[in-house]
């Protein structure tokens, strides 16, 4: 059996998560010690207790995210490992996923998405933006309506196209709610502001690449083990080279997360999809894009060991 793995992004960050994990597993509980001690600050006492205003703090929820994921892939690499194709992961997850390719070591990228975390925020109160999720299937394509928007009112670009019917666009605050009428004028079900404090993936994120770029170049990075599917452009990457440039990119770029998928699912028909960390957003995403694919959530106990014993099931 050949598994792809999924990590997901902001917004999957809920208390407790990881922390059965942690009990449960000694392998656990030294990723989520290396994560503290990398960015000095009690990111398990947070993942675990809260309370969630600050966990959902984008430089607290990054490496939270990464720490769950990471303490998933610790206990479960020795019995599936040898078997993972690819891997792909959501915004943040695509940082989680060239962790468990063997590209950076844990505490190395919980220093990196700690910066990137405090970088975003920054530039968010420096020049206030919005996002929206957009759901539905518009008789307008959605850069058609965003162009209008930012014609008439204020930057605003798609951000996350993480479905075909669901898709996130970010900027200006006047040009995301003008792309919101626009956008229930061209047939949208729903049109929702999320709860963010900037308007990521979007060019309002261009201050913030030199930081992180810096921040990328101060750890030590390897090629992956296995092709992390890109963010950016929807295709394998393969060298440290090539990820580090990506991964600035992906700062005010949009997420093709739709893409991505379709050429996971379309490569890898017959591997198990597994979502690696905290919550189901990415297979429930996956699900809707191919209703016939294998896929399972992985972040609790309970979830770590089905996956064993599927694993051992298929040796």
């Amino acid at each position: 059996m050949e598994y792809v793995l999924l990590l997901p992004g902001q917004g999957s960050q809920k208390v407790g998560m990881g922390q059965d994990l942690a009990a449960a597993f000694p392998a656990a509980r030294e990723v989520f010690a290396a994560v503290d001690e990398a960015v000095g600050a009690a990111i398990s006492t947070l993942a675990f207790s809260g309370p969630s205003d600050e966990l959902t703090r984008t430089l607290n929820a990054q490496p939270a995210l990464l720490a769950h994921s990471a303490a998933v892939w610790a206990v479960v690499r020795e019995a599936i490992g040898a078997r993972v194709c690819a891997a792909a992961g959501h915004s943040l997850g695509e940082f989680s996923a060239y962790h468990v390719a063997g590209a950076i070591d844990v505490d190395a990228a919980a220093r990196i998405v700690r910066r990137r975390g405090v970088l975003m925020y920054e530039q968010g109160m420096a020049r206030p933006g919005a996002m929206a999720a957009i759901l539905g299937v518009l008789t307008t394509s959605i850069d058609d309506v965003c162009a209008q928007a930012t014609r008439e009112c204020g930057q605003v670009v798609p951000a996350n196209f993480n479905s075909d019917e669901q898709v996130v666009i970010s900027g200006e605050v006047a040009g995301v709610e003008r792309a919101m009428e626009l956008a229930k004028a061209s047939g949208a079900k729903r049109c929702l502001l999320l709860p963010v404090s900037g308007a990521f993936h979007s060019p309002l994120m261009e201050p913030a690449v030199a930081g992180l770029s810096e921040a990328l170049r101060a750890e030590q990075w390897r090629d992956p083990n296995f092709p992390i599917v890109a963010n950016v452009h929807a295709e394998p990457v393969v060298s440290a080279v090539a990820a580090q440039e990506l991964l600035l990119q992906q700062l005010t770029a949009p997420v093709q997360w739709t893409r991505i998928c379709r050429r996971l699912v379309a490569q890898y028909p017959n591997a198990t999809f597994v979502e690696m960390g905290s919550g189901a957003v990415l297979t429930g995403l996956l699900r809707r894009l191919a209703p016939s694919v294998k896929a399972l959530s992985c972040g609790t106990v309970a979830e770590v060991e089905q996956l064993l014993l599927l694993g051992d099931a298929h040796r």
